[in-house]
């Protein structure tokens, strides 16, 4: 009788020593196919800033500045040679029936500048420096890219421009461009401070 009792004892104690160790072993692997949930992520960390990364803007994005939230509803993507850079155009007019755009190119640095467009009158991409509102730009660039449109831009699918661009005090600046030989459009220009356009992307 006294043997069985001990068999018995040596099976209990197996059979425990056994299901600890399988125990065990489930919980160093995860234990099964329940995986935790995932942590919050901020979309924005990659870039470093709370902001968004201007790089990324496309049609259907939302962004604030100074205020204000803008649609952005069309984009034009431009390529000279090697370099590219990008314009968007936003849905909220600063001065009715003008339009409003942002562009972002590195440079080799990130830059990214606020747009209105502007009647300058017979002003002309003609000399090295020009005078606009009692401010003196000079010529930094004079090129021809190719370009092609996402969205809502008013122009066609692809085409060529040429433009030339001036630099004033202070980050502000003048560009002209002529779209497919048409008319020089102008607009003036002022650097975006990094961290005050909150980018908001769209679907």
């Amino acid at each position: 009788m006294l043997a069985v009792v001990i068999t018995l004892l040596v099976l209990i104690l197996v059979a425990l020593v056994v299901l600890i160790a399988v125990l065990l072993r489930r919980r160093g692997t995860g234990g099964g196919t329940e995986q935790a949930p995932a942590a919050p992520a901020d979309p924005f960390a990659s870039v470093g800033e709370v902001a968004g990364d201007p790089r990324t803007l496309k049609a259907g994005d939302m962004v604030e500045y100074l205020g204000t939230r803008y649609f952005v509803r069309g984009s034009v993507r431009l390529r000279e040679g090697g370099y590219t850079w990008s314009e968007h155009l936003l849905d909220a007019d600063t001065i009715e029936g003008t339009k409003v755009w942002v562009s972002v190119e590195e440079d080799p640095d990130l830059e990214v500048v606020w747009w209105t467009e502007r009647d300058v009158g017979d002003l002309r991409p003609d000399r090295s420096t020009l005078t606009l509102d009692g401010v003196e730009y000079r010529r930094e660039e004079h090129g021809t890219a190719e370009y092609r449109t996402e969205g809502t831009t008013g122009l066609g699918d692809t085409g060529r421009v040429e433009y030339v661009d001036y630099e004033g005090p202070g980050g502000r600046y003048l560009s002209f461009e002529k779209f497919g030989g048409g008319s020089w459009e102008a607009g003036t220009g002022e650097r975006v401070p990094t961290g005050t356009l909150t980018i908001y992307p769209g679907s």
